[in-house]
């Protein structure tokens, strides 16, 4: 059972960048499509991007497409999210997840992280 964690968080000013990075153990992320998650406080967990396993193939929701690019380095076991020109609204925990699937979109996916705090200043 792969387990996933997150890191890169923090507070940044609008208009800034973070990467964040998840990293596994107990399994090998080639063989999973992954995903981006994020809560925001008294929101739903929101489906932001979706990458497939090999990393070749990207689906990014309308909120942050052209901002946020996922990337996945497989032979480091570690997936990233590259996000940009960040604004307030981008305030939320984010939550990297993993499916055994090739490539998944939007929820249902199986394995969670425990979520790391961006926090975007305006």
């Amino acid at each position: 059972q792969v387990q996933l964690q997150e890191s890169g968080g923090g507070l940044v000013q609008s208009g800034g960048s973070l990467r964040l990075s998840c990293s596994a153990s107990g399994g090998t992320l080639s063989y999973y499509g992954m995903g981006w998650f994020r809560q925001a406080p008294g929101k739903e967990r929101e489906f932001i991007v979706a990458i497939s396993r090999d990393g070749s193939t990207t689906y990014y929701e309308s909120s942050v497409k052209g901002r946020f690019t996922a990337s996945k380095d497989n032979t480091k076991n570690t997936l990233y999210l590259q996000m940009n020109s960040l604004k307030p609204e981008d305030t939320a925990v984010y939550y990297c997840a993993a499916d055994g699937s090739s490539m998944k979109i939007g929820l249902g996916y199986t394995y969670w992280g425990q979520g790391t705090q961006v926090t975007v200043s305006s």
